[in-house]
């Protein structure tokens, strides 16, 4: 079951680069660790850096995602939610956005 929105620890980010083309951020999570809710305003490729379970929480409910060390996943702009760590121990992956 998921910790209260209350209690849950904050993921970390780093950003790793930024040119006119894309912005990679590499996110960690400690367990049960949260991004908290978001809009991405561009395109993203997520590329898992070991792998994990995550809570995708959305307006249209809570799904979970099992993500498998570097096997990327794609979304268009617009996606809404807030992402938690559900691995049940630490879990990273790298944010790669487009700006073109």
């Amino acid at each position: 079951m998921s910790q209260s929105a209350k209690s849950r620890p904050q993921a970390e980010s780093t950003l790793r680069i930024d040119t006119e083309e894309t912005i990679a951020t590499e996110w960690r999570f400690a367990d049960g660790a949260e991004t908290g809710w978001h809009r991405h305003a561009l395109d993203y490729v997520v590329v898992p850096l070991g792998d994990g379970v995550l809570e995708i929480e959305s307006a249209d409910g809570t799904s979970r995602a099992e993500l498998t060390n570097g096997i990327p996943y794609f979304r268009k702009a617009g996606v809404e939610h807030n992402v938690v760590n559900a691995s049940g121990r630490e879990f990273a992956f790298l944010e790669i956005e487009l700006k073109r």
